[in-house]
């Protein structure tokens, strides 16, 4: 998530890296909000800001071998992530007007993540489906790993959450293959992440979802059996 190929236009870059700080925010926000109801203290709160923001971009760079990963070499995406968390803890039920809008903010965080991610693949010499891979986790498995540590089925498993990683998976692959034709280019990024965020949001529009798999018939009562 840290900023690839800033542009030399004066502002640019200060604007990119603020989009990455929005998003981690958002996440980390996410992610203390899963922590309602459970009776989870300061610390809990805050370990699930920094898991669910970082903990996709972590996998990431840790597959990637890019160290010290993101966060570690700059200090001020946990900073974000542990200041978002405390805020939370504190304001939460002064937050609670814009907690409607959190679903459209995720779903831009997602777009960047995911982009983010492939993105950094593909500087470092992955090929484009371990890009797509790549992208993909960096958007989804922070909110991966915060359900783990809650005993919860992963969101990105959940039918009722519309088209989580599948639209990461369609905005990665789309960016990869329009990279693939102009790599010096950001039309690439943007195509990926107006893909994913189109998705996403089409999904929570209109209720689309895959399907689900079948329970089937449950289980058969055992027979008694016969006399002798």
């Amino acid at each position: 998530m840290t900023p690839l190929h800033p542009s030399p236009a004066f502002g640019v870059a200060e604007i990119y890296f603020a989009l990455q700080h929005f998003g981690v925010a958002v996440s980390a926000l996410a992610g203390a909000l899963a922590a309602r109801g459970r009776r989870v203290d300061l610390f809990g709160v805050i370990v699930l800001a920094l898991v669910t923001a970082l903990g996709g971009g972590t996998i990431r760079d840790i597959c990637l071998g890019a160290t010290p990963v993101f966060w570690i070499a700059d200090w001020r995406y946990a900073a974000t992530s542990i200041l978002t968390g405390v805020g939370s803890f504190w304001l939460l039920r002064h937050l609670q007007p814009l907690l409607k809008y959190l679903e459209l903010a995720d779903a831009f965080s997602l777009a960047l993540f995911t982009i983010l991610g492939a993105s950094k693949s593909l500087a470092w010499e992955a090929n484009g489906f371990i890009a797509v891979v790549l992208g993909t986790i960096t958007g989804v498995a922070g909110g991966v790993l915060r359900d783990v540590l809650l005993n919860e089925l992963p969101l990105v498993f959940r039918p009722e959450i519309r088209l989580y990683a599948t639209a990461s998976i369609a905005g990665a692959s789309a960016f990869t293959l329009l990279h693939a034709f102009a790599p010096a280019s950001n039309a690439a990024m943007v195509l990926g992440v107006v893909v994913t965020l189109a998705i996403r949001l089409a999904a929570i529009r209109w209720s689309l979802s895959l399907p689900v798999i079948d329970e089937g018939p449950g289980p058969q009562p055992p027979t008694s059996p016969g006399p002798g």
